[in-house]
């Protein structure tokens, strides 16, 4: 059995439920942000999509555990020991923007099988009519059903980057590291979040960084850029999702940004 057989239904049941669940509150009137011991902001939305998530799985059948941004799970530094897949989502990714109104958030969801992200989705309901984005572990990627490919370009002189800030940090070195990056581009820009990632994954931008986050954030982005054709890591080269630090590309730019950052 393929992953994409295994996981396509409950992770659509999933994605059209969070979309309905999350456009309810963008933009109402209704909806309250509370913030988090670390600062970052939670709403409704957050807690009801995941809840909704965690439910649909245990009523799948399927033998899944569940790490979530708002709800925990077992270790969110490493992948699961105890020898079971598990699904790793963000209800939603980009909380900042929804609750200011802005349509760059999305749910991203992960499942993880003995380290590795073999299926993943990342649906961002406000973005044109709706817009979503999966890959399953040999099978490709997909944006509304379309097959994507990463670009061609094959030197940071001629690319588009994008960059994301680096939170309340005040290292400078870590500050003059993200410029460098940008300055060796043709051109770059700053969204932050998943969606920067899905633009290298369907060829609309040619690398991009996330310099502080956690797995929740990344759990789908690299297989989705991966199964593109493209090549995602930390800065350091590792594959993985517990490290932050992440950068993706169209694979042919993946050393020459790494230099970058040695």
């Amino acid at each position: 059995m393929g992953y994409g057989e295994k996981y396509k239904a409950l992770l659509e049941a999933i994605a059209e439920e969070a979309d309905a669940i999350a456009s309810r509150y963008f933009r109402a009137a209704e909806m309250r942000v509370e913030r988090k011991r670390d600062g970052t902001a939670v709403t409704q939305a957050d807690k009801e999509v995941e809840a909704m998530a965690r439910a649909k799985v245990t009523a799948s059948g399927l033998p899944l555990d569940v790490l979530g941004e708002e709800m925990g799970g077992e270790s969110a530094k490493a992948p699961a020991q105890n020898g079971r897949a598990r699904m790793i989502i963000d209800p939603i990714d980009g909380t900042e923007e929804f609750s200011r109104g802005i349509p760059t958030f999305g749910t991203l969801m992960g499942i993880e099988e003995n380290g590795e992200i073999v299926a993943g989705m990342a649906s961002a309901p406000e973005l044109g009519r709706g817009t979503r984005w999966w890959a399953y572990r040999g099978e490709g990627a997909y944006r509304n059903g379309h097959r994507i490919h990463v670009s061609k370009v094959a030197r940071l002189a001629d690319a588009l980057v994008f960059t994301t800030g680096t939170g309340p940090s005040k290292d400078m070195e870590v500050r003059a590291m993200i410029r460098r990056l940008a300055d060796a581009a043709r051109s770059s820009r700053s969204i932050g979040g998943f969606w920067q990632h899905m633009l290298v994954a369907e060829g609309a931008a040619d690398a991009a960084l996330d310099w502080v986050s956690k797995p929740w954030d990344l759990a789908p982005l690299g297989l989705i850029v991966e199964e593109a054709g493209g090549k995602a890591s930390t800065v350091d080269g590792e594959r993985t999702i517990y490290k932050g630090r992440f950068v993706s590309t169209n694979g042919l730019l993946h050393e020459e940004v790494l230099k970058i950052f040695r």
